[in-house]
This record gives C-alpha cells, sequence and structure tokens, in this order.
C-alpha cells in the first residue's frame, strides 16, 4: 500500500503544485505523521519534492505545478513502472490507473516507461498447480485497511476452535501465497492468517492505527518472530562439500556452515522448531548426512529408521 499511496501523493503534487501534509492526510485519509512522512520519503529518494516553511508555505515540485510528471527523470519513471506494472495484472482498475499514468509522462519519457511497466510479469502458481486466484476475503479486508472502518472477525485458530474478534485492520501481506492481516485489537497488534478467517464484516466503526505504524516495519518485526519459532531446535551435521547448497536450499537462513571437519566434509550448523522436523528433513539423505548433535534428534532418525525397517522388511 505505500508504493499506491507515494505515487497518489507525488499525483496530488502534480495537480494542485503546492500541498501541505494535512491537504495530503485529508485526500488520501491518513494521519498528518503519515503524510509528512510520505512527503519527505519522497525527497529522500531523489524526486524534487521540496519545503517551503512559514505562511503559505508547504511542498512543491520543482517548477511549480505541472500537469505531467515531469518531476521524474528518466529513469526514475523506468523505475516506477518496473514497480507498478506487474501490480497491473491484478484487476482492471489497475491497467486503467497504469495508462492514465503513462499518459500524464512527457511524451520522450512515454516509450520507456511502458517498455518497463510490460518488463516483469509474477506468476505465483508453482508448476503442476491450477492458477490461483487471490482469496475474496483479501479484497473485503484491503477495502477496510483503505477505509478505516473496523472489521467483525469469526476467527479458527491452530486447534480449530473459533472465536469474534473486532480489529482494527492495519495492512495485509502476502507471504508465500499465504495471506496475513496485520490488525490492532484490545491485546495490541495480533497477525491473522486469511484462510484461516471464517467470516468477516467491516463495520461503520471508524479503525484506529498508530501515527508511527508502517506496514513493513510491522512485518519485519513478525518474520523475527516467527523465523525464531522456526529455529527453536539446532544440530551439527556432517556432509559432503558438493551438497551443502541442497543442504541450504532445505532449510534455508537456518543453514550456516562453519567450516571443513579433519575427515574433509563440511561442518554444518541447522535449525528448525522441533528435534522431529529436522529428522523428517534428513531421514531422506540416509548415510549422506551425519548428525553429531543434539541426541534429541539422533533419536527420532533412529526412531524413524526402525519403523521404516520394520515395515519395508524384505526375505532373503
Amino acid at each position: 500500500m505505500r508504493a499506491d499511496r507515494l505515487v497518489a501523493t507525488l499525483l496530488l503534487m502534480q495537480s494542485r503544485g503546492r500541498v501541505t501534509a494535512a491537504e495530503v492526510a485529508e485526500e488520501l485519509e491518513v494521519s498528518v505523521a503519515t503524510a509528512r512522512r510520505d512527503l519527505e520519503a519522497l525527497s529522500a529518494a531523489g524526486i524534487p519534492v521540496y519545503p517551503q516553511p512559514g505562511r503559505g508555505g508547504g511542498w512543491s515540485l520543482v517548477g511549480g505545478a505541472r500537469t505531467d510528471l515531469s518531476g521524474l527523470s528518466s529513469t526514475e519513471a523506468q523505475a516506477l513502472f518496473l514497480l507498478v506494472g506487474p501490480a497491473a495484472a491484478v484487476s482492471g482498475e489497475a491497467k486503467a490507473a497504469l495508462r492514465k499514468l503513462v499518459r500524464a509522462l512527457p511524451q520522450t519519457f512515454r516509450a520507456d516507461a511502458e517498455a518497463a511497466a510490460d518488463a516483469t510479469m509474477i506468476d505465483s502458481t508453482r508448476w503442476g498447480e491450477n492458477t490461483r486466484r487471490r482469496p475474496e476475503m483479501v479484497d473485503l479486508l484491503q477495502a477496510a485497511v483503505v477505509r478505516r472502518k473496523k472489521v467483525q472477525l469469526t476467527y479458527s485458530n491452530n486447534a480449530r476452535q473459533q472465536s469474534e474478534r473486532l480489529v482494527d485492520p492495519w495492512g495485509l501481506v502476502d507471504k508465500d501465497d499465504i495471506w496475513y492481516l496485520i490488525a490492532g485489537t484490545e491485546k495490541g497488534q495480533r497477525t491473522f492468517r486469511v484462510d484461516r478467517i471464517v467470516t468477516a464484516a467491516q463495520t461503520d466503526e471508524p479503525a484506529e492505527r498508530p501515527d508511527d505504524f508502517t506496514l513493513a516495519a510491522a512485518w519485519e518485526e513478525v518474520v523475527g518472530e516467527m523465523e525464531q519459532r522456526r529455529s527453536r531446535t539446532w544440530a551439527t551435521v556432517l556432509i559432503d562439500g558438493r551438497y551443502l547448497p541442497i543442504l541450504n536450499d532445505h532449510f534455508g537462513r537456518h543453514c550456516h556452515s562453519e567450516g571443513r571437519s579433519d575427515d574433509g566434509r563440511e561442518q554444518v550448523r541447522i535449525a528448525a522448531p522441533t528435534p522431529l522436523d529436522i529428522a523428517r528433513n534428513l531421514a531422506g539423505w540416509g548415510t549422506m548426512v551425519e548428525v553429531l548433535d543434539p541426541p534429541t534428534v539422533q533419536a527420532e532418525l533412529a526412531r524413524i529408521g526402525t519403523e521404516l525397517a520394520g515395515r519395508y522388511v524384505t526375505e532373503t
């Protein structure tokens, strides 16, 4: 949502010539503090936006009011359309907005901007899977975020226990094809998996959001907490160095090489939520991987091996 808001702020400045943070806040339905941060972000990004202090001041683009986006350089316009282009495939409204944005550019920039918009596409469907559609629930929640309205949720937790929640929707995140809602509750900030929301209804009650809230920072905090949970159990293993990239692909950021051991194999630290999670990932490697510690992972591997031997014993 921040990228969309920055573009909207820029277009507003182009149409009015000079704006105040309060005017941007009213037009885009955000707080004054958020509007001021967005204006400062545009300036920090190299777009010729500058403040004018004093009576009758505000924020302006170099050169004053314009009817096009000539405040952008050619490279800045291309960067903007590389960002916006893939999103245009989502809906007809996005495509229409992109066409209008192209027409707002100087003639000399349009060809490169259109090429940039078409240079990238995003196909989130994995090989062999049917085309995925964005859940309708996401559209409902997104509308509530934009309109700043509270939402009444029926939510099902891990144990499939349902509860009613009245939340302030702050933002939505798509992570690896799973949507998450970050919202304010009576107990503070919470994260809800959208696929576990049974029902949702937008209310007429205004939603509250902290002035210093940013979706990127909030999600970074969520990811940090989640990764801590995903790395509660660490194990030390030995593996032939040529297979290290495969092991790294399995465990990602929870795979750290500690150099070569005396026998020439790579000594690696890996992590997962539980000893069983590590054992399940390593069981298929057989003797290609040797677990040095902890004993809990060794025990889980031995148990899995015993079960498989008992199930698939062959007669000679």
